[in-house]
């Protein structure tokens, strides 16, 4: 697989993710020509990545929900009727605005404590008109509320993100993660004393034949009851 623009994104996802509405497919070739305007005043994304936006940002992002279409079936069909979900430290707007286009009946708080990275999230948002998107200027201590799921990419290590959204989760944390996942899912596990099984990774190469895909994982952390 290589880099791609919105044309070739668009051949790509119909057979990726089956069941793409026109729509959908309208908002996904709409994201190029946003980031593009935004990232020239607001530099969210690495400038000479800009040519990776559709594989590095928003394919990774939807490996999610490839995810919970192969292993999670009524997770799946949750987030196909309507859950919540919070993207804690969404930067520009990854994974929450891909997964946002391709659950529309899901609603997603995008939340991030730059607050130039949440003016490009609203703008996008609301320039695709994602009804289902609410964006904060926020830490994510101090929104005061739970969600079904917390969804993340990459903004701290393992063992600093989950203090920050123990509390805050119902059902699954799933992040999107890389390095040696293996080390540290057992120093998570060790740490704050969750039980076996807790704990599973996903290869995202399971679906993604692409070398910059090697070594990422999706880590899901269900919220089953800690050790007493």
């Amino acid at each position: 697989m290589n880099e791609m623009d919105a044309s070739a994104f668009d051949a790509w996802i119909s057979g990726a993710l089956p069941g793409v509405t026109p729509l959908q497919r309208e908002q996904f070739a709409a994201l190029a020509p946003l980031y593009q305007d935004w990232n020239s005043k607001i530099n969210v994304i690495s400038r000479k990545d800009m040519e990776g936006l559709y594989l590095h940002h928003v394919i990774h992002s939807l490996a999610i929900a490839r995810y919970l279409q192969e292993n999670l079936a009524e997770d799946n069909a949750a987030w196909q009727e309507g859950s919540t979900v919070l993207d804690l430290g969404t930067g520009g707007g990854f994974p929450g605005i891909p997964l946002a286009i391709l659950f529309p009946r899901t609603r997603f708080t995008l939340c991030d404590s730059i607050g130039k990275k949440i003016t490009v999230v609203r703008a996008v948002a609301s320039a695709l008109d994602l009804k289902n998107v609410e964006a904060v200027h926020a830490r994510a201590e101090s929104l005061g509320r739970s969600f079904d799921y917390v969804v993340s990419r990459a903004v701290a290590s393992l063992e600093d993100f989950y203090p920050w959204v123990k509390g805050c989760f119902r059902k699954r944390i799933l992040y999107l993660r890389g390095g040696d996942v293996a080390t540290e899912t057992a120093l998570l596990a060790k740490r704050f004393r969750l039980q076996p099984g807790t704990i599973s990774t996903w290869a995202v190469k399971n679906w993604l034949d692409d070398p910059w895909f090697d070594g990422k994982f999706v880590v899901d952390i269900h919220a089953k009851v800690n050790k007493v």
